[in-house]
């Protein structure tokens, strides 16, 4: 039952299409990559990963950068899906045969807690590997941070943004600026201005989706779990705080829930709302409207009114390079990430045009590359700002049960704004994870 939960319970954002179509370094792989497992010692390595798009590309080039150094280095790349990547973890672990494990895995950040405290046998522990992991952003090094160990390398960044039509902005007597570093007071109050002034909503988002509570929540350093990992969702007035920003936006008609993710995309799209505030990843989907180029811009969040610690900076999604136990040359994938993800501007620099993946790697932020103007957001530069922004965001308490915590309040939001009390509906939520936890 348990394995079950864990499986329905980890989203996989962002995963993309699964042949095992791989590549090394420098031409295809051979079959027996393709079977997953990793390699046998020697210089190669073996990797799983997913999106021909954005993952692959982005390990790919930090292959050729490493095998110039090293020209007898190979890299396997394996294209598995992220829940993929999961269901194979549990079933290694759960046998007892890690065998099957590759070199190397990518894992997202919010699920990975879970993987790790259930199964700790399958990870390398990197705290004294001598990657320097003070060259990461606080807030995303956290979640591959485990009882002060750290297990993972941070790749992609997920640092929340809110991008906006400037267009709409001006017609509603507003500018960017006028967004940037407020509170959500002012917020909701130009929200009313630009919905009566223009038609448009100023925000939307899954009816049955916290994304917003969980980014307001870490904005403040705030969690719906306590220190030890125990749900704290009782007596939470972060959390409340958080709901309450939600209901009045809602009803006051400046934010558009909708049915899914689809209808979410389409009222960016369609030009129903002036902007979002999400994941950076959001730019991806904006910048398919080729038509809206040079009226876009972003800034930082609102921060939260009432809660102590209140910042304009929040996370939500990404993902970390893991090297799990069944590595036969550990030395060597640990100097792979070392020399790559966790030490190379170059590689981000490179991956940056081709894929768009913004890493959480500090000193990128300082290349040329992320800090020229870009056209499409208003010649912004939008990659240097988005680093800035993910230095910037708070760490807070995590835990293995994460996704279960933010189902269950998704749950009872919508409770909520059907009219069920606040204290009870959270409640319940708390509830239904300590029964999931087995407390």
């Amino acid at each position: 039952m348990l394995i079950g939960a864990m499986v329905a319970s980890m989203a996989a954002c962002g995963s993309n299409g699964g042949s095992s179509d791989s590549n090394a370094a420098k031409g295809d792989t051979s079959a027996a990559a393709e079977e997953g497992g990793a390699s046998e010692g020697g210089n190669t390595l073996t990797v799983w990963t997913w999106d021909p798009a954005f993952n692959i590309p982005a390990i790919k080039e930090a292959g050729n950068i490493y095998k110039a150094d090293h020209p007898d280095f190979e890299l396997k790349v394996v294209e598995t899906l992220s829940e993929d990547c999961e269901t194979k973890l549990i079933t290694a672990a759960e046998s007892g045969d890690l065998s099957t494990l590759p070199d190397i895995c990518l894992m997202q950040d919010n699920s990975y807690q879970k993987f790790v405290s259930i199964y700790p046998e399958a990870f390398v522990d990197l705290t004294d590997s001598g990657i320097d992991f003070s060259q990461f952003a606080a807030g995303k090094l956290s979640y591959s941070t485990v009882d002060g160990k750290n297990y993972g390398v941070p790749f992609d960044n997920g640092a929340v943004i809110g991008a906006y039509r400037t267009d709409i902005l001006e017609e509603a007597g507003y500018t960017i600026d006028d967004l940037t570093d407020i509170d959500w007071n002012q917020f909701i109050e130009i929200a009313k201005v630009v919905k009566e002034k223009t038609g448009k909503y100023m925000l939307s988002g899954q009816a049955d989706s916290p994304d917003m509570i969980m980014e307001m929540l870490q904005s403040a350093g705030a969690s719906l779990f306590d220190e030890d990992g125990k749900p704290a969702m009782v007596g939470n007035d972060a959390l409340k705080e958080c709901i309450s920003i939600y209901q009045k936006m809602v009803e006051e008609g400046v934010y558009y829930e909708v049915n899914n993710w689809d209808d979410y995309i389409s009222s960016i799209t369609g030009e129903q709302v002036c902007g979002t505030i999400n994941g950076n990843w959001i730019t991806a989907t904006i910048m398919g409207m080729e038509d809206t180029s040079g009226k876009w811009a972003i800034t930082n969040m609102p921060k939260l009114i009432e809660t102590p610690n209140a910042t304009n900076y929040s996370n939500n999604g990404g993902s970390s390079w893991y090297i799990t136990s069944n590595c036969k040359n550990q030395d060597l994938a640990i100097d792979f990430l070392k020399s790559t993800f966790a030490g190379s501007v170059e590689l981000y620099e490179n991956i940056l045009p081709t894929t768009g993946a913004i890493g959480a790697y500090l000193p990128a932020a300082q290349s040329d590359a992320y800090n020229q103007p870009q056209e499409f957001w208003s010649n912004q530069p939008i990659f240097a700002k988005i680093v800035d922004f993910s230095s910037k965001t708070p760490t807070n308490n995590t835990s293995p049960y994460y996704y279960d915590g933010r189902n269950a309040i998704g749950t009872q939001i919508q409770n909520i704004m059907q009219g069920a009390d606040v204290d009870s509906a959270i409640a319940d939520a708390q509830s239904e994870v300590e029964f999931t936890m087995g407390e």
